[in-house]
């Protein structure tokens, strides 16, 4: 679906609405290279084998916790054109709820009405400490360092997440990332 944005046409947002990105929870997410080019590596015998850029790619994912203090790392893969994993925000207080209402981060939703302390206090406010600046210092960090190999390195301008809401999604989703190499041929995200 496309919106009417200062007179131009923009996709709309897959972004829940009714989220704040800068909350604690655990998140699932897909990060794709521009057009699908496989710029990270391949997969053999149903392995990854890293490019140069596959490693700088795994090296900034890595680091994200060095830069983002309040971010732990679930499992992530470096796919030859795509990059998934989870992120953990666990910031010692978020400001919507109590600590010890959510357990491990994982969220119960809220309903679709919602009350004043569920709200995003500002959907478009400051865009530093939540998901969406997490991405992009990750993007940046790869793209800096991929350009002195591959001049054309680039990435998709949006990203896929889900918010993981219990321990056996979570359990289901840490699987599909550390078997994503063996069933590549079967990726949606697959290109020869």
């Amino acid at each position: 679906m496309k919106d009417l944005y200062q007179n131009k046409y923009r996709i709309a947002t897959t972004r829940a609405s009714w989220w704040d990105y800068g909350w604690n929870a655990t998140y699932f997410v897909t990060i794709c290279t521009q057009d699908r080019i496989c710029y990270f590596g391949n997969i053999k015998k149903g392995e990854m084998r890293l490019s140069e850029i596959g490693v700088i790619a795994n090296t900034c994912w890595l680091e994200i916790p060095k830069h983002f203090p309040f971010v732990k790392l679930g499992n992530h893969i470096i796919m030859p054109n795509h990059v998934h994993g989870i992120i953990i925000i666990d910031k010692p207080g978020d400001g919507r709820l109590d600590d010890d209402q959510e357990t491990q981060n994982f969220v119960s939703l809220p309903p679709q009405s919602h009350n004043d302390h569920t709200k995003p206090k500002n959907k478009f406010g400051p865009q530093s400490k939540n998901l969406a600046s997490i991405i992009r210092g990750f993007k940046i960090g790869v793209t800096k360092n991929a350009r002195h190999i591959h001049a054309d390195f680039a990435w998709q301008p949006r990203y896929h997440d889900h918010i993981i809401r219990n321990y056996p999604s979570f359990q289901n989703i840490s699987n599909y990332i550390k078997n994503n190499p063996s069933k590549w041929s079967e990726d949606r995200f697959h290109r020869s």
